[in-house]
């Protein structure tokens, strides 16, 4: 079979089958483009410590403001791509969406850029719980430039304050990108407090629902997951309550919406847990 043939047959699939990302607004969102926006969120939450750029005082103010431009740009269109995209699957006014979407899209492109000091303060706190939870560390740079658990938890406050935006799609790209790279999936929905540490972090898994308060640590291989996987129950609480203070260690395994882990508590390895604890020590 010729070259020509095999492509004909290519493009019939692809009449058939669909699975095609074209270009325009009606289209899903493009995932490099939506790891390219997180890249250059992370850089402004710690500048100096993702990319090989030599900043100081003369040139820091031009760097943030290229970054900053180039955040809004990326982000405004794919925001409007999954926005416009969700509004298609509900029937909407196609004439009425496409501007509203662009409208919305900006608006939260700026809205993230306006959250940054304070995903920074956040992030700061949970660098200076990965030190101080860890023997292992030597400096907080160390933990900003080399930690999973930390890259993991900041990409999951940006995405989870797209999520809390209304954003459809691009917090769970980021999610799944920063999954793939360190074993840790945190859902973009899952509320989680101030100073957490995740040691280790391989296959540690944070379900949509879950909960979670300050001054939290967890260990690799942990598990806070639903009792059951019905996509009936998609909008209720499926995942526990981690309140604070408490620690997990490796491979525990915590399930259901009505399970909650009392502040201090706590749970050993390779428990496996479907009722609720209260300030205790689980074997």
């Amino acid at each position: 079979m010729d070259i020509d043939s095999l492509v004909e047959n290519i493009l019939n699939s692809y009449e058939r089958d669909g699975g095609i990302n074209k270009v325009g607004a009606e289209n899903f969102p493009v995932r490099e483009n939506v790891v390219a926006a997180l890249h250059d969120i992370q850089c402004l939450i710690f500048p100096g410590y993702k990319t090989a750029e030599e900043l100081d005082s003369v040139n820091l103010r031009y760097i943030t403001g290229q970054r900053v431009n180039r955040i809004i740009s990326l982000l405004t269109k794919e925001i409007q791509k999954a926005l416009t995209y969700k509004s298609i699957q509900h029937d909407e006014n196609s004439q009425i969406k496409e501007s509203h979407c662009f409208g919305l899209a900006e608006k939260t492109a700026l809205a993230m850029i306006e959250a940054v000091p304070e995903i920074r303060r956040l992030a700061r706190l949970d660098a200076i719980a990965a030190f101080n939870g860890d023997p292992a560390a030597k400096s907080g740079d160390e933990v900003i430039v080399s930690y999973p658990g930390l890259e993991a938890i900041i990409v999951y406050r940006i995405a989870h304050f797209l999520h809390e935006c209304g954003v459809p799609v691009i917090p769970r790209i980021m999610s799944e990108h920063v999954h793939g790279k360190t074993g840790i999936d945190i859902h973009p929905g899952a509320k989680i407090g101030e100073s957490f540490f995740i040691d280790h972090g391989t296959g540690v898994v944070i379900g949509e629902t879950c909960i979670i308060g300050k001054n939290v640590k967890i260990y690799q291989g942990v598990t806070l997951g639903a009792l059951s996987v019905k996509k009936s129950l998609q909008n209720s609480k499926r995942h526990p309550t981690i309140e604070d203070d408490v620690t997990i260690y490796a491979n525990a395994t915590i399930l259901g919406g009505d399970t909650v882990i009392g502040k201090g508590s706590v749970i050993g390895g390779n428990s496996w847990i479907t009722e609720s604890v209260s300030n205790a020590k689980q074997a």
